[in-house]
């Protein structure tokens, strides 16, 4: 195999189970959920970081007063570090969709929640940390998150197939995710599935990005080939790099790194890293063999409840690894 060579573009299947629904090729675009924290909001923590913008034991609170004006004290010790390794001591998912409708309301909800446990003291995969972090980028870079990430990362990167808000005109080509029965009772097709990042206007720093496996592969090239274009390789190697602390924490920041049921599969190095998505997505990179891996698929659709996506993926990583030899 060369190196930075794309060995296999490969599709199965349709948009849903009926036999004339369109078929999926390598330019399909997913809802790509909980990549968005990964392809979007620790790349530019990555590029804000590199710039001198912030540092990552400065507290979030600096950037976002509102954050700790609560009643909750312990707010105040809250760093960016610990939103990107998933320590804060914010609980893992609020059912905010439930109780507001609209950013603003989020929001205020969102800064006002209490912690969960004592920062530092354990590792929780936290959707609401990245919703903070999110908003924090935001107010360091002066702008939208997905305007800074247009010209910062797709743009350099030749990501032509990835944002946020599909249009209109291209939600048809999108796969359907789920047959609603939430607050929106529709099918949710082109727009995020996401409740939470729907509320908040489908930009958020948890989910709502769309994109195509060969846009994502791009991005996977880039972290292979030490962040060039866009970032420094010391930049990579210390946001992907395991934390030692909180004791038994597989996360990386921003990033996570194989554990021992680990869904990247059995040959994925110790340095590798990755994330997952909620909808059927997932990406993992392998410095030490050169290689990434790029899986998207709608795996909710119609009802969320099918899990067979923690059986497949990780023996699509295998076969993968054991064809390559």
């Amino acid at each position: 195999m060369l190196r930075h060579e794309l060995v296999l573009a490969e599709t199965f299947g349709r948009f849903t189970f009926e036999d004339k629904s369109t078929a999926i090729t390598p330019q399909t675009i997913f809802d790509l959920a909980s990549l968005t924290k990964v392809v979007i909001t620790t790349a530019a923590a990555m590029l804000l970081y590199e710039g001198g913008k912030f540092r990552l034991e400065q507290r979030v609170a600096e950037v976002v007063p509102e954050f700790a004006q609560g009643a909750d004290a312990r707010k105040q010790e809250v760093t960016f570090h610990m939103l990107l390794a998933h320590s804060s001591g914010l609980p893992a998912h609020v059912k905010f969709y439930e109780q507001v409708k609209t950013r603003e309301e989020f929001l205020h909800a969102a800064f006002h929640l209490p912690l969960e446990t004592e920062p530092m003291s354990r590792a929780l995969y936290s959707d609401i940390g990245f919703i903070i972090l999110g908003v924090a980028l935001e107010r360091i870079a002066n702008e939208p998150l997905d305007v800074f990430c247009s010209r910062e990362i797709f743009q350099p990167l030749g990501m032509h197939q990835t944002f946020f808000r599909p249009p209109q005109a291209l939600r048809g080509s999108i796969p359907p995710t789920l047959d609603a029965v939430d607050f929106r009772k529709r099918v949710i097709q082109g727009e995020v599935n996401d409740e939470n990042a729907s509320v908040m206007g489908g930009v958020a720093g948890h989910a709502g990005l769309f994109g195509s496996a060969l846009d994502v592969s791009k991005f996977a090239e880039c972290m292979l080939n030490g962040g060039s274009p866009i970032l420094d390789r010391s930049t990579i190697e210390s946001f992907t790099r395991r934390q030692q602390i909180p004791q038994g924490t597989t996360r990386a920041l921003g990033w996570d790194t194989p554990s021992t049921s680990s869904q990247s599969g059995q040959y994925f190095s110790p340095q590798s890293f990755g994330h997952l998505g909620y909808t059927g997505c997932s990406l993992w990179i392998d410095p030490e063999r050169q290689l990434s891996v790029t899986l998207l698929t709608n795996r909710t659709w119609p009802d969320g409840k099918s899990q067979q996506i923690k059986l497949s993926r990780p023996a699509i990583h295998d076969a993968i690894v054991e064809a390559l030899g």
